[in-house]
Parts: C-alpha cells; structure tokens; sequence
C-alpha cells in the first residue's frame, strides 16, 4: 500500500519540471506577487516587504513555479470543485488565486480555538471571516437565555485564564486581578482611559487588512503622535501577547521609533508583563483596535470602539468605521470631548452579544477534525465519522466541501428546529 504522500508527489513532480514552459497571464502574475508578499510578511512577522529580501525572493520563486504547474494542471483536468486550506499564504493562497481565475468552485477553510468545528469559506478566502451571509440570517434574531449564558460563560473563561467546552486555548496567561490592580501599577487617575489593543505582526487574519493606514504600524504611530498632543487623556496601548513569538520586529519597536520617552499619560503593556486585558478593558472608556477581538469584547461592554482595519466585526453596527485618516481623526476628537456621552445604547451592546454568539457558536461548523489531524483521528476514524450519529452532524460540512452551496437560512433554520 503506497503511503498517501507519495500518491500526491509523483503528478506534483512531474507538473513542475515542466512549469518553466507556462506563460501565466498578468492577473496570476501580479497574484504571485502579492501572496509572496504576504508569505513575507507572515514567516517574518514584519509589514514592510522589500522585494529583495531574500526570503520574498524565495516565495516567489516557489509561488511561481506553483502557479505554473497548478495553472497547467487545472487547465487540462477542469476539477468541479478546488478544496484548500487557508487561501491566503503560500502556496495555500497560489491554488485558491489559480482556481479562482479559472473560475473554478473554490471552498477554502481553516481550524479556529475550537476542536470538532472549523470555518469554510465559498469562493472567498476563509481567513478574511467574511460573516456578512451568516449575520444577515440571524442579526434580528434575539437570543435565548440559554444562549446568552452560553457566550457570557465563554468569555467569562476567557477573562479567568481557563479554558471552556471545546475550546483549546487560554486567551490570558493571567487570571483577571480587578481594575484597581492594574490602575496602581500603571498609576492610571480621573483622566480618560483609551485603551489601543494590537495585533501580531504577520498573523494571516491580518494581512491585506489595511482600510486607511498604509500598515497597522503605521496607524499606531499617527495615533500616538495624536494623543501626544492630548495630556487630558490617558493612553494605554497593549501589545498583543502573542508576540511573545515574534523573531524580528514587534510592535514595542514602532512605539519607541515614534516616542523614544513616553509622557506620563502614555503607558504600553509589553507582550510578557503579566497583565490581563480585561482588567484594562473595565478601565477603559474608549476602545481602539485595528482587528482583535479585544474590540468586539469591548463592545460587548458598551464601550465605545473605533475600528482601523478590515475586521469580520467592522460595520456589523456596533462600531465606529472611520474610511479616512480625516474621519479616524475627527471621530477620535468628537468622541473624547466626553466619552461618557458615547457610551453604547443597550440596543447596540444587545447587538454586539448576538454578533459574538453567532460569530463564535454558528460561523464554525461542525467537523470531526481539527488542525492536529492525526491525533484527532485515534478519536475520530473514518468507520466512526460515518456512524449515523456522527454523519448526521458532519455531513453538512462534508457536502459544503463539495460545492454544494453553504446557505446561512437553512443553517439557521435546522438549528432553530433543534433547539
């Protein structure tokens, strides 16, 4: 029995050596570009890509001999329907851009914090969490008690350091220590609090998120120069924790490039001080993100929350969308002049918890594997998956993977039923 690697290297192979001979039309061309850059972007944790760098150099190169081959095969085999994971980097995002030029049914996915569920994604790259299609099934939809304990438990996991149903991460290294705790070490006072939450440099959710700013440095760096000017305010920026991880370049470092000594009235939460963000949220009164989530948990607080990039949660109705530096800028005066004026009507914070159930409880579907596939499949093998009990839970997915067309009412529908 051949292993199944070696059933997929032979034609890969083969296809390769002869890619040099393929001309790629200009669209694919200038796609190999961009997913390269992005594939830089992502292996170095940096935003700004020089073209010469050695790693760029390398993805193109790989990027284009995978588009080459994968063009040619595509061409010739005319598959019904193309299956990927991510669609975004590597060569991940060259199969889904070839498909898509070809016009090819493309169904992209990938693995969230949640095991025996994963996100899909129709002739859209999944990592973009294009939510439109489901929330417009279920935004005017209250939820249930049960389902409001549901989220609130969730989150209250989140803020506590533990993990909760089957959800295989903490959020926070550290247990919330209260408000105060945080207030005494920062030695925060009356003054306003803007809290300013990054993300990780490089993290596929934010590539290509840019709505004004020409990179998320950049926008932290012009918002710092803005409240420079702003001693009436407080401004905490917390660096994602995650960067704990980076190798090259981090947040920190487009603080201190922007204001090598900060004010008294500037404080930055590094990614390893053992700070739990929550506790910054209960002190905030303005939220500033550019795609974390931390900005929907603030909302769910009824904070006001201003959104920089291209997040799934952005003009969802909750939060404030600025499309200009002029409008960023002039929404951040207008807002602090009294901060307690724009706190969130409780029809917008109810709005906010409907997004985040759905987001968290309906946009994940359920599916047997997760991203440690093999370790999964002890616990969920072929002859089990297939049982009538489990293939009734997983079939939808199944299907969906095969083209058949993801319908957010009928999804919504059953569910409701079920209940």
């Amino acid at each position: 029995m051949l292993e199944p690697a070696q059933d997929l290297i032979k034609p890969v192979s083969f296809l390769t050596t002869r890619s040099s001979y393929i001309s790629l039309p200009p669209a694919l061309q200038n796609a190999v570009k961009e997913v390269s850059t992005y594939d830089t972007q992502y292996t170095l944790q940096i935003e700004e890509v020089d073209e010469s760098n050695p790693t760029y150099q390398f993805r193109l190169k790989r990027n284009t001999d995978a588009a080459q081959a994968l063009y040619s095969w595509m061409r010739a085999m005319k598959p019904d329907v193309v299956i990927v994971p991510n669609g975004t980097i590597l060569e991940f995002g060259i199969a889904y851009r070839v498909a898509r030029f070809l016009k090819i049914p493309t169904q992209t996915y990938e693995f969230s914090d949640q095991k025996d569920a994963f996100w899909l994604g129709q002739n859209v790259e999944i990592m973009r969490q294009d939510t439109s299609q489901m929330w417009q099934a279920v935004q005017d939809q209250p939820l249930t008690h049960e389902q409001f304990k549901r989220i609130s438990e969730m989150f209250e996991a989140r803020r506590t350091a533990r993990t909760t149903e089957n959800f295989t991460r903490k959020w926070q290294s550290e247990p919330a220590q209260g408000a105060q705790s945080v207030k005494d070490v920062l030695k925060l006072d009356e003054r306003p609090v803007v809290l300013l939450a990054t993300n990780v440099l490089g993290d596929s959710l934010t590539l290509g998120r840019q709505v004004f700013s020409r990179t998320m440095a950049e926008w932290v760096s012009r918002t710092i120069l803005y409240f420079i000017g702003r001693p009436d305010v407080q401004l905490v920026i917390r660096i994602h924790p995650g960067e704990v991880l980076s190798r090259e370049y981090s947040m920190v470092d487009v603080v201190k490039k922007t204001l090598p000594e900060l004010p008294e009235f500037i404080h930055v939460i590094e990614p390893a001080e053992k700070v739990n963000t929550y506790d910054l949220i209960e002190l905030a009164d303005l939220g500033l993100v550019y795609t974390t989530t931390v900005g929907l948990e603030m909302a769910l607080r009824g904070i006001p929350v201003v959104v920089a990039g291209q997040t799934h949660y952005r003009g969802r109705g909750f939060t404030y969308d600025p499309a200009s530096w002029v409008e960023y800028f002039k929404m951040l005066g207008r807002i602090l002049e009294d901060p307690k004026k724009f706190r969130m009507e409780q029809e917008k914070v109810d709005l906010a918890w409907r997004y985040a159930y759905h987001f968290f409880y309906t946009y994940p579907l359920p599916f047997p594997w997760h991203i440690k596939f093999w370790s999964d499949y002890e616990t969920h093998r072929i002859s089990q998956v297939m049982t009538d009990a489990n293939l009734k839970r997983f079939e939808p997915a199944f299907r969906y993977l095969s083209g058949e067309y993801l319908d957010w009412n009928v999804i919504n529908s059953h569910r409701s039923h079920a209940h």
